[in-house]
């Protein structure tokens, strides 16, 4: 990474993350907030169920993101889609913490979405980073989806949704392209980011498609669930 990149990365760090949406339907929300009960150390819920009780797409056609890690955080927390809780990764017995420059958005998975590894996904809901402040582990937060980061992960795909998040200096970008004419660099330090936070040579970053791909790929990941539920 060059001396220009690292000069980029940390001053935009503050400005990524997410916001709150609520349950509708057919396939529609309205935003709400939810009381999150810190249940244990590791252990997160909520009244609701975080992979059911929330619809992927709001009235406008926005997105709801479950917040898995906060922007700024470096501990990997990820939703059990059985018990609908949120628990803190664990690995050898450790709990599971980046060894990298912090989670540069708020990261975290579209509820109702899945997308099996035969359609290239990796069986678990829609992986999504938003662009924004930083907003509370468990909240659901109203995103516009602008493009797609193509990822291959050890070999595997491995794709990020790009979003940004409702009430965010990002909000008014419609696509990658005028993420890059609005706010250069940031799209350079998701990139550098993915590439190498799991270390040296794990990632494979292709680039970003835009929001017409990502679209598809979202409507695909609801149908998906839709069939198995």
């Amino acid at each position: 990474m060059t001396k220009k990149h690292h000069l980029l990365f940390l001053p935009l760090l503050v400005f990524f993350a997410v916001s709150c949406c609520n349950n509708s339907s057919p396939k529609t929300q309205e935003p709400v907030n939810d009381t999150i009960n810190q249940n244990s150390e590791y252990v997160l819920k909520t009244d609701r169920h975080f992979l059911f009780d929330y619809e992927p797409v709001c009235e406008n056609g926005d997105i709801n993101v479950v917040v898995e890690i906060p922007a700024g955080t470096l501990e990997k927390w990820e939703v059990d889609k059985k018990e609908g809780s949120m628990k803190l990764e664990f690995v050898d017995e450790k709990p599971r913490i980046v060894q990298y420059i912090a989670y540069p958005g708020n990261y975290g998975m579209i509820p109702q979405t899945l997308l099996p590894e035969e359609l290239g996904g990796d069986g678990d809901p829609l992986d999504v980073i938003v662009l924004g402040d930083a907003s509370e582990r468990g909240s659901v937060i109203q995103c516009k989806v602008i493009g797609i980061l193509k990822m291959l992960d050890r070999g595997e795909q491995d794709d990020k949704l790009i979003a940004v998040k409702k009430d965010s200096p990002f909000y008014n970008i419609g696509s990658i392209a005028e993420l890059d004419e609005k706010f250069p660099g940031v799209s350079e330090i998701i990139k550098i980011w993915f590439s190498n936070y799991k270390g040296p040579g794990k990632m494979e970053v292709d680039g970003f498609l835009e929001k017409e791909s990502a679209d598809s790929v979202l409507l695909l990941a609801i149908k998906e669930f839709d069939k198995v539920n």
